[in-house]
């Protein structure tokens, strides 16, 4: 019996509409063998989360470039968790200050990437650290 796959979403939450990285990124992953779901532009917190639940996926990976993480992102995690789903690993990329890194640890992420970070190192991070659920 083969192997389950990694099961991952991209999210774009919020306003964004930058989704070039979150385009390449769903790529890297698609190469790298996971099945990868994207959400496209413009998610509220709500409908990442719903999607993450209805598609069973195994990580929720959020792009924000707008400033709107500190929401956005613990929100995700939030409603994940109210809904019996914070089994789903939640990671977030993009322009995230350093100092902004410990409050969205605090609110359940697990891992974080900014510009400059290597696809491998990324796609390294989610084989060493993500488990696909049952």
């Amino acid at each position: 019996m083969a192997e389950k796959k990694i099961r991952v979403m991209v999210a774009k939450p919020g306003l964004d509409g930058h989704d070039r990285g979150a385009r390449v990124l769903a790529r890297c992953f698609r190469d790298a063998g996971f099945e990868v779901i994207y959400t496209g532009c413009h998610q509220t917190p709500e409908q990442i989360a719903s999607a993450a639940i209805q598609e069973d996926v195994d990580v929720v990976g959020l792009s924000c470039l707008s400033g709107a993480h500190r929401y956005l992102f613990p929100a995700v995690a939030k409603l994940l968790k109210e809904q019996g789903a914070d089994d789903i690993t939640v990671v977030g990329g993009g322009i995230i200050p350093e100092q902004d890194f410990q409050m969205l640890y605090d609110a359940g992420l697990k891992a974080i990437w900014v510009p400059g970070a290597t696809l491998d190192s990324i796609v390294d991070w989610f084989r060493t650290n993500v488990q696909p659920r049952n």
